[in-house]
């Protein structure tokens, strides 16, 4: 069918009087929305369903939602046969959230499904947490993350606290497309919905204390300024930050009340140095030594501390869980808990500065696909044979433990608060140690593209470009030959230099290049899951002696990078 057809399916009786007036007017008005609105399915990505709020089969809204839900009501019926099945249900401060977590409650219940649904905003880890400790059979997270304000989105969660993976997501979806919008039950039960709150979080944050923490030095000598650019931690982290000891926190007040439109933010996105802007204006007035911000759900967290010029510095993702995951090890390495059966998580767009860090501290390191569903997948995976110690990837995410089965910027911000106290404590920066890190392990340096390619069209370019890629790449990158070629959705690593492809099947099939050079160099190139963009992520090293060679050396890299952003043609 074409669009205009597929719209018109929308009038029919199975739809709300809101929602067929809409339609009519898209159809009416003839807008170049209804190709947009229409023209396919919104898919689970690798952070789940994602998309613009709006009426027809390529939007958010009550019956693409509905859909969902009633398909994985329908799965959690076949798998959970004769039994009380749960299912606990978070939202952030996206417009629309609240609506849309009664409603996803609504089409559970109708379904004989108990709920337990949070009764305001809560992070998206708070609820991976909930799964695991009520004992639910599922979880449910209306959230869009760093999406612009016309987002929103729907994240599902196994019984484990991790994000579905295979088989459970690819059942889950079979039974949604299975499912007509005719048939989804939206007249819910509310004596099968508990609401929960503050007592929740009590009991989430002592755990995130617990797991998190290490040694109590210098807390109350830290100058903290928190933002949670107008998400939903402020119903957290101020909380734990005060239970932890942690006594000269400020707030940037005007981004703690919770919006989705995000006023003082063009992106409310920490890996974006101007969604933190305010609170760098606060650091210089109380003299703060960190800062960190969070984004709408509460699940990523960018950091700022002092470079050797004695400014406040964004740290990237990799260079902020290089520090937490170091001095977890380190930690762990002093109280005698490594034996060689543990191992950290990472994924493949991550810096692969990590593997150089579990070999120092003689752990395994596995790398996944992007998104902590596959870090959660490994967890699971590797229950009871080996010990999960931590994990992370470059988007600026980290999780501590295996207590939340989704990255967490709750345990992450009480580990990095406490390392930031102890590196005052004994005289230094939270920077110095990034830099005595890179000593040990060689210094790295990434850097990412994205480069945006909106609705049907910019889909197609997405889609040319890596064909492109994928059957030209290049032959050197600055001036350092290409001696290999990783393609994920033909798992294959191509050896140039021998000319030989081996099989690469230990890792699901996903549209994801890299290229590595002679000297180390390595670029990946993969659409996004959840965002109408394609990436490119950037990682260079060389070797770092002592730290008085760290600036000269990381200017090196810099210009390194730019040259492989040149001879890609993306500068």
């Amino acid at each position: 069918m074409n669009m205009l057809e597929k719209a018109k399916l929308w009038l029919s009786d199975s739809f709300d009087e809101e929602t067929r007036k809409a339609v009519e007017m898209l159809i009416k008005s003839e807008s170049p929305d209804l190709d947009d609105s229409f023209y396919k399915s919104l898919e689970f990505g690798t952070g789940g369903m994602r998309g613009i709020m709006g009426v027809g089969t390529n939007r958010l809204n009550k019956y693409t939602l509905g859909q969902a839900t009633q398909g994985l009501a329908n799965y959690l019926l076949e798998q959970f046969p004769n039994e009380e099945i749960k299912v606990a249900i978070a939202y952030d401060v996206r417009n629309n959230s609240k609506e849309f977590g009664k409603m996803v409650a609504d089409v559970l219940t109708a379904n004989g499904i108990r709920v337990l649904l949070f009764k305001d905003h809560r992070p998206t880890p708070e609820l991976s947490f909930t799964v695991r400790d009520k004992q639910c059979n599922a979880g449910i997270v209306l959230t869009a993350s760093h999406n612009p304000p016309e987002y929103n989105g729907y994240k599902v969660y196994w019984d484990d606290g991790a994000q579905i993976v295979p088989p459970h997501d690819k059942a889950i979806i079979e039974e949604v497309l299975a499912t007509d919008y005719k048939d989804i039950k939206f007249d819910g039960n509310d004596d099968l919905i508990e609401w929960i709150g503050e007592e929740q979080d009590e009991v989430y944050i002592d755990a995130c204390i617990q797991n998190s923490l290490y040694q109590d030095v210098g807390r109350d000598n830290l100058n903290i300024v928190f933002t949670s650019i107008h998400g939903t931690t402020y119903t957290t982290i101020p909380k734990a930050l005060k239970k932890a000891g942690f006594k000269k926190v400020d707030l940037v007040t005007e981004q703690m009340i919770p919006s989705g439109n995000f006023p003082t933010v063009k992106s409310p996105n920490p890996e974006e140095p101007e969604a933190l802007e305010m609170a760098l204006d606060l650091a210089k007035i109380v003299n703060a030594d960190i800062v960190i911000g969070t984004d709408p759900d509460g699940d990523r967290l960018g950091i700022a501390v002092r470079n050797p010029n004695g400014e406040m510095q964004l740290l990237n993702g990799n260079q902020t869980n290089t520090i937490l995951t170091h001095y977890i090890l380190t930690q762990w390495k002093k109280l005698g808990k490594i034996t060689g059966k543990e191992f950290i998580g990472s994924t493949i767009v991550t810096s692969d500065i990590f593997f150089d860090l579990a070999e120092n501290f003689s752990v395994d390191c596995k790398a996944g696909l992007t998104g902590f569903k596959w870090i959660g997948k490994m967890i699971r995976d590797f229950e009871g044979k080996e010990k999960f110690i931590c994990g992370g990837e470059e988007s600026f995410g980290f999780m501590t433990g295996d207590f939340v089965r989704d990255k967490d910027s709750c345990g992450s911000i009480l580990l990095a608060c406490e390392i930031a106290a102890w590196c005052k404590a004994n005289g230094r920066t939270v920077y110095d140690y990034l830099i005595e890190v890179y000593t040990e392990t060689g210094l790295y340096f990434e850097d990412l593209i994205s480069i945006t390619k909106k609705g049907m069209d910019g889909a197609e370019q997405i889609n040319r470009m890596m064909v492109e890629f994928r059957n030209n790449p290049p032959k050197e990158l600055a001036g350092s030959a290409v001696v290999e070629v990783r393609d994920y959705d033909e798992q294959t690593s191509w050896d140039i230099i021998k000319n030989l492809k081996n099989v690469m099947d230990d890792i699901p099939k996903s549209n994801v290049l890299i290229y590595y050079t002679e000297d180390g160099s390595k670029v990946c190139i993969r659409p996004s899951g959840t965002e109408p963009k394609i990436k490119f992520y950037f990682s260079v090293n060389t070797e770092l002696n002592n730290a008085g060679e760290f600036a000269e050396k990381m200017s090196v890299l810099q210009e390194k990078i730019g040259q492989i952003k040149s001879d890609l043609k993306l500068i």
